[in-house]
């Protein structure tokens, strides 16, 4: 998965700020004005180890984790874009129509129970590889899952009008299976008992929505924080 550093310092800011706008640029063309030679030179050293960006004969310019970079910062600020995120979950039930469970074992929603789930990763192939891979990852169970749906889960704050604490786009990917074993942070629950565990966001509805047995479907749930804790 790739992992990339957040500009902070001003002259290293201004610098990928001109080569956002161009393909190239020179050494004299990226130095702020009213800014020192060697403290130029330096900043611009580090941006050049980070990997961020190339020199060519022709001058500088973003590489290819750069240029990932500046797609995800916005404007001039370069200020990092408050995205959802976005993960594949899986909904997995056995011959008994059971739902497999796992406990979260982090905030948020420490101790709760859940769908398995993980984020996507920017070198996965597809969505369905994604969830492959979670399915070998969190289960330790290899598996060709069916894409059945995607939902779009906004949770809030109590009593805060607009006050969103997380979005998350899930990929709802499904296989059955009777060979995955209980143990304390997995269980299987039929959907009558789901009410009485304490579940994470959106887990019932999304079990819910999935019964309807649709080819493909989308939803939206917005969940009050508080009736999770």
């Amino acid at each position: 998965m790739l992992e990339q550093p957040i500009i902070t310092h001003h002259i290293q800011k201004y610098i990928i700020n001109i080569l956002m706008y161009q393909e190239l640029a020179r050494f004299r063309d990226l130095r702020p004005p009213k800014t020192e030679t060697n403290l130029f030179s330096y900043h611009l050293n580090l941006l050049l180890k980070s990997g961020l960006i190339n020199k060519t004969a022709a001058g500088y310019m973003l590489s290819p984790d750069g240029l990932s970079y500046v797609d995800r910062v916005s404007g001039e600020k370069q200020t990092i874009r408050r995205q959802p995120k976005i993960i594949t979950m899986l909904l997995v039930q056995n011959s008994e129509g059971e739902v497999l469970l796992q406990k979260r074992t982090k905030q948020p929603y420490i101790n709760s129970w859940t769908l398995p789930y993980g984020k996507l990763h920017i070198d996965d192939q597809s969505v369905l590889a994604a969830a492959k891979r979670e399915a070998w990852e969190k289960l330790a169970y290899g598996v060709e899952p069916k894409h059945i749906g995607d939902c779009y889960i906004r949770v809030q704050q109590t009593g805060a009008k607009e006050e969103f604490l997380s979005t998350t786009l899930a990929h709802i990917c499904r296989f059955n299976t009777d060979e995955i074993k209980p143990s304390d942070n997995l269980i299987w629950a039929g959907p009558a008992k789901l009410h009485d565990l304490r579940l994470a966001p959106a887990v019932e509805e999304i079990v819910a929505r999935s019964f309807f047995n649709d080819p493909f479907f989308f939803e939206e749930f917005t969940v009050d924080y508080l009736e999770n804790l």
